[in-house]
Order: structure tokens, then C-alpha cells, then sequence
């Protein structure tokens, strides 16, 4: 058996003369404990606020978006269309239109986005499992869907035929202007249904017929400004943008959802980090408590390590001894507090105790990458601070 290592066992399950000492080895494994236990918490407590605050963008972005590179739309002909439809790792695909236009709605008025959208949408994002009030719109006709959102500042009422909703989009082209006629398309449209996602999300679109969309911006019937394409599960996202790349002949920009929410990810990753980095500080301070328990051992065994020596254990073997201990007491310490900490997230996952409101349980996530950083963590630095212990064992302690 390794020597050092063996050694280092014994002074971990011994408990020394010096009740002091004794003491000090308990407040350090408690520290070393509640560190792991609170590290793991707070990251998974963390992952449920990311999982959640991303389940609303879910609801309304699809895995991959196309968009044109040339311009604000693009056209797809009857051969990439057919190719689009053969690709094996998408379950399916829709045309869209985005453009910013304005309502009116009486004498109340708000720019944001018309989103014309056709049949396949729904197989692409779940978007009417979110309808708060009325139904989905029938494709072919004047109907929309609005967001609750808009309907507050609008002050907009389902079916409501006495005050028309109209939407405005400014007519493309060149040369001088009249009449308000002359700059604008217009049409009157007709909310059927109201849908409810989040604060920002429900004043963004109004969902219309993606024909009603090309007639409002005079766009060919194969034009159009974007495609949304669902993925299948396990499939090559990096293949599939290639592929399409290659239908289109890199003409188009493709985007997956973290990109397509670029500030909102790096957001909650920035957030993700500091946090981790703030507890990291605490069990840092915690092992503080390592290093004196270990020095206090140090000086306790200083009678037996004079032996040791004296008999021709090298002063290398003598440190290890330590470094061993500390590093041990950092194992079994972070996996007791891991352990704890499992415990109270899979409580919480499962008997939603905590709450954030009388229907909403605080969010929180297991995951395995989670265990990985913070037994990575205790380990790491309970070696650098069992390391910086053992340094103590010299021979000039040992005169």
C-alpha cells in the first residue's frame, strides 16, 4: 500500500489528543460541506431560472431560421422547395413574412411586427398552445391573432365590428408622394384570438396569413423574408446548415435559436458565470479553514513526522501525507455536501415547496453537468489549499 497514503487514512479517521484540533477539522468539514451543498443549489437553481426564462422564446423562435443576405426577402423556387422537403434532419418547415407596420386601431396607433405565416407553422412552434382568449385564425382570410399585449394599447376587443383594426405598410418604389394613398398599402384586418406569452414577446407580432402579408408588401407569391425550419431530435444541426447552404447557394444567413437570442443567452450565461464565481469566493474562504486545520495536525504530529524522518522517510513522502489528508477531506467533504444538495433539488423538483407565486414553483434543474463543477471545483481547490498546508513540512520544522 502507498505509504503516504496510508498515513494520511489514519489521521483522517483518528481524532488527535488536542481537543482544539479536534474542533478545527470539524468546522473545516462543515465548511467544506455547506459550500458544495449551497455551490450546487444555487447552480441548479440557476439552470431552472434559464430553462424557464427560455421557455417563453421556445413558445415563438424556431431550432434554425433562414433569412436572405441580399436583402430583407428572398425568393424559393419549386426545385428548393423540393429539395427542403427532402432533407432528413427537419421535421418541417415554414414560409414566413416579417415586416414592421403600423396599426390603427380608432385613434390609438402602434408600429410593431406583421408576421405572415402559412399552414405548416403550427408543426414548426407551438405558438397556438399559447392563445390566452378567442382561436386561431383561418388561413385565407383578413384574420389575426394579436398579442395581449397589444391588445391593452390598442384596447382591442375580439370580434369587435364597430372599430376597424387597420394595418398600414408603406408601398415600395420610387418618385414623389401626393397622397396618403400613394405611400401606403392598407387593409382592414380582424382579431380572432389573443395570445399570451411574455411581457416583451406579447407586443411584438401580429400573426396574419402569410398571403395577406405578399399582398400588403406586393411580394410575388414564392417571396418571402424568412423560413423557420424544426429540427429532429438528434439530428446534426451543423449538417443540416450546410445542406441549406447549399440549396440556396449561400445566399441566406441561417441562425439557430441561441442565435437568434444571442443577448438573452448571454445574459443568463453572464449571470451563470458571477454567481458561480461569487461561491466559488465562499468555499475558497471555507478552505481557509482547511489550511489551519492542517498546519494545526502538522504541529500536532510533529513528534511522529521527527521519526518518520529519522528512519528515512523523505521529506517529499512527509508532505504527501498531508496533501493526501486534505485532498480527501475535500473528496468525501464536497460529496456529502453534493449529496445533500441533491436531496433538496430533487424535493423541490418534486414537492415544489418553495414558491415564487401561489401557482409558480421556483425553478430549479438537475443536471449531471452541474455535479461535474462542483465536485470539480472542491477537489481543485482543496488540493491547491492542502498543497499550500503541506509546504509547512520542512526540515528545519522537523530540527
Amino acid at each position: 500500500m502507498n505509504f503516504p497514503l496510508y498515513i494520511a487514512k489514519r489521521y483522517i479517521r483518528s481524532n488527535s489528543k488536542n481537543s482544539a484540533i479536534n474542533i478545527i477539522n470539524r468546522i473545516a468539514s462543515m465548511g467544506i460541506i455547506v459550500g458544495a451543498m449551497a455551490l450546487f443549489v444555487v447552480l441548479s437553481v440557476f439552470s431552472g431560472l434559464k430553462v424557464f426564462s427560455l421557455s417563453f422564446t421556445n413558445n415563438i423562435d424556431p431550432d434554425l431560421k433562414i433569412s436572405s443576405t441580399l436583402g430583407k426577402s428572398f425568393t424559393v423556387d419549386y426545385n428548393q422547395e423540393a429539395q427542403l422537403k427532402k432533407l432528413k434532419g427537419i421535421v418541417s418547415y415554414s414560409k414566413i413574412i416579417e415586416e414592421r407596420v403600423l396599426f390603427v386601431y380608432g385613434d390609438k396607433q402602434e408600429v410593431t411586427y406583421l408576421k405572415g405565416i402559412d399552414r405548416n407553422f403550427p408543426k414548426v412552434n407551438p405558438i397556438e398552445q399559447t392563445l390566452y382568449n378567442g382561436q386561431w385564425f383561418e388561413y385565407n382570410t383578413a384574420q389575426v391573432v394579436i398579442g395581449y399585449g397589444l391588445a391593452q394599447k390598442l384596447s382591442i376587443g375580439l370580434l369587435d365590428y364597430n372599430t376597424n383594426l387597420e394595418v398600414f405598410v408603406p408601398k415600395p418604389g420610387r418618385g414623389g408622394i401626393n397622397s396618403s394613398q400613394d405611400a401606403f398599402n392598407k387593409t382592414i384586418i380582424y382579431p380572432v384570438g389573443i395570445y399570451a406569452i411574455s411581457e416583451d414577446l406579447d407586443s411584438k407580432y401580429v400573426f396574419a396569413d402569410l398571403g395577406l402579408a405578399q399582398d400588403l408588401l406586393e411580394y410575388k407569391s414564392n417571396q418571402i423574408s424568412g423560413i423557420e425550419i424544426k429540427e429532429k431530435k438528434g439530428a446534426d444541426e451543423s449538417l443540416i446548415i450546410d445542406e441549406l447552404n447549399q440549396i440556396f447557394d449561400n445566399k441566406i444567413t441561417v441562425k439557430n435559436r441561441a442565435q437568434l437570442n444571442e443577448s438573452l443567452y448571454k445574459m443568463l450565461n453572464t449571470e451563470n458565470i458571477a454567481v458561480y464565481l461569487i461561491f466559488t469566493l465562499v468555499i475558497i474562504i471555507a478552505l481557509f479553514n482547511l489550511i489551519g486545520a492542517l498546519i494545526m495536525m502538522i504541529l500536532d504530529k510533529k513528534g511522529n513526522l521527527k521519526t518518520l524522518f529519522n528512519l528515512g522517510v523523505e521529506i517529499k513522502s512527509l508532505r504527501k501525507i498531508f496533501l493526501l489528508q486534505g485532498t480527501l477531506l475535500s473528496f468525501f467533504g464536497g460529496l456529502i455536501g453534493l449529496a445533500l444538495g441533491i436531496v433538496i433539488v430533487l424535493l423541490q423538483q418534486h414537492f415544489e415547496w418553495i414558491m415564487i407565486t401561489p401557482t409558480l414553483a421556483y425553478p430549479v434543474v438537475f443536471s449531471l453537468e452541474n455535479v461535474a463543477i462542483v465536485m470539480g471545483t472542491i477537489i481543485v481547490l482543496g488540493f491547491i489549499a492542502s498543497l499550500i498546508a503541506s509546504s509547512r513540512v520542512s526540515e528545519r520544522l522537523l530540527e
